[in-house]
C-alpha cells in the first residue's frame, strides 16, 4: 500500500468518526463525565450504520497495515534513517542514549510527572545483545538511583533473549537477566516493569512476574491488556498477589477467539477492570489517553471516596502533554512513558495501529507544543 493510499484511508475514517455518533460505554453514566467532543459537523450524508461499517472496514485496514509495518525490516531501516523520523524521535522518543532518557526524566519530575524508562529493543535473538540490553537497565537503574529521580524501568522479555532458539537457552537466560534486574531495582528501593506483548507471551510473562515477585515482593509488575477476553481472570490472579498492574488496550493484532474485535468491548472492558484495579489496595496504572475514560474514573473515584493517589494515570511521552499536566493539577498520579534509544520503528507503529487516528493527531502534534 502507497503512503498516498494510507493518507486516504486515515482521512476517511477520521471524516467517519467525526460523523458518527459516539457509542456509550461502561464509562458513560457519571454525571460529571462530559460527552465526546464532537467539534466539527457531519460529513458523512449515508445512515449511521453505513457510517459505521465504513469506519470499521478503514480502521480494520489500518490496524493491519501498521502492525504490518512495525515488523517490516525495510521500512525499519528506512524510516530509522529518514529526516522525518528523526523529527517523529524528537518529539515522541526522549533521544537515544541513557543520558538523553535521565535528562527527560529530570524534567518531567521538575513538572510533576513521575516516569518510567523504557530502553526500545525487541526480538532479541543474540544472547551477547540480550546481555548487552540487560546491561542497559542496570545503568539506568543507577543513574536514577544517584539522581534522587522519581521513575522506574519498563522492558520486554523479548529483550532479553525469550525467543532465542532452543527450550533451554531463551526461557533461561531472560529469566536470569530479569531477574538480576529485578534484584538490583529491589536494593535501590525501585521497580520493574515487565512489558506485555503478543499474546503468544501472554502466559510466560504472567508466571515470570509471579515468580520474580515471590523473590522480591514489590520490585516487580507486569502489563495487561483490556482487549484480550483473558484479562479479567489474569486481573483477579494478579491483585490476589498483590502484583502491580499497568492496565492498557493492546496494540498487537489479535485473532477474535482469544479478544474483543469491536472497540466498545475493549472499552467497555477496560472501564470494568481500572475500578476494579483502583479499589484493590494495590497500586496499579491505568494507562490510556482517552478524556472520556479519564474523565469518567476521576468522577467514579470521587463518588467512591477513593484516594486519588491509589492509583495513578499513564501516558506516552509527548502525548496530550496538556491532560498530563492538568490531572496532576487536580492532585492525580500521572507516570509518563518514556522511551528512548535507536530502535524506535516498532514502538511508533503498533501505537498507529492502537488508534489509526493517531496518524492525523500527530501530524498536529508536530506543529504545537
Amino acid at each position: 500500500m502507497t503512503l498516498e493510499r494510507v493518507c486516504q484511508a486515515t482521512v476517511h475514517a477520521h471524516l467517519i468518526l467525526r460523523a458518527t455518533p459516539a457509542s456509550s460505554t461502561a464509562c458513560a453514566p457519571y454525571p460529571n463525565s462530559p460527552p465526546r467532543p464532537r467539534p466539527w459537523p457531519s460529513t458523512c450524508s449515508e445512515q449511521p450504520a453505513a457510517c459505521k461499517n465504513k469506519l470499521r472496514r478503514c480502521l480494520r485496514l489500518l490496524r493491519s497495515l501498521f502492525i504490518a509495518l512495525s515488523a517490516n525490516r525495510a521500512g525499519r531501516a528506512f524510516a530509522e534513517r529518514s529526516a522525518l523520523g528523526g523529527r517523529l524521535s524528537r518529539r515522541f522518543v526522549a533521544g537515544l542514549t541513557v543520558e538523553d532518557a535521565i535528562a527527560a526524566a529530570a524534567q518531567l519530575n521538575a513538572e510533576g510527572l513521575d516516569v518510567s524508562l523504557d530502553a526500545l529493543g525487541e526480538s532479541v535473538l543474540d544472547p551477547a545483545q540480550a546481555e548487552q540490553s540487560a546491561a542497559v537497565y542496570h545503568q539506568l537503574l543507577d543513574a536514577i538511583a544517584a539522581r534522587g529521580l522519581r521513575a522506574n524501568v519498563s522492558l520486554k522479555l523479548t529483550q532479553m533473549g525469550l525467543d532465542i532458539p532452543g527450550r533451554v537457552t531463551g526461557p533461561a537466560l531472560t529469566e536470569r537477566l530479569v531477574g538480576e534486574l529485578v534484584e538490583h531495582a529491589a536494593r535501590t528501593g525501585n521497580f520493574v516493569r515487565i512489558d506485555m506483548e503478543g499474546s503468544a507471551y501472554t502466559s510466560a510473562t504472567i508466571a515470570l512476574t509471579e515468580r520474580l515477585h515471590a523473590r522480591c515482593p514489590g520490585a516487580v509488575g507486569t502489563v495487561l491488556q483490556a482487549y484480550l477476553h483473558r484479562t479479567e481472570a489474569d486481573a483477579d490472579r494478579l491483585l490476589g498477589q498483590g502484583i502491580r498492574i499497568r492496565l492498557c488496550k493492546g496494540a498487537y493484532q489479535e485473532p477474535a477467539g482469544i479478544a474483543f474485535a469491536a472497540k466498545a468491548d475493549v472499552d467497555a472492558n477496560f472501564c470494568k477492570l481500572m475500578k476494579r484495579m483502583a479499589a484493590s489496595g494495590v497500586f496499579c496504572g491505568i494507562a490510556t489517553h482517552d478524556e472520556a475514560i479519564i474523565a469518567a474514573m476521576c468522577a467514579w473515584v470521587a463518588e467512591q471516596g477513593i484516594d486519588k493517589r491509589a492509583f495513578e494515570f499513564q501516558m506516552l511521552y509527548g502525548i496530550r502533554r496538556d491532560l498530563q499536566r492538568r490531572l496532576v493539577a487536580q492532585g492525580f498520579g500521572v507516570r509518563v512513558y518514556v522511551p528512548f534509544g535507536p530502535a524506535w520503528y516498532p514502538y511508533f507503529m503498533r501505537r498507529l495501529a492502537e488508534r489509526p487516528a493517531n496518524v492525523l493527531f500527530l501530524a498536529r502534534n508536530l506543529l504545537k507544543r
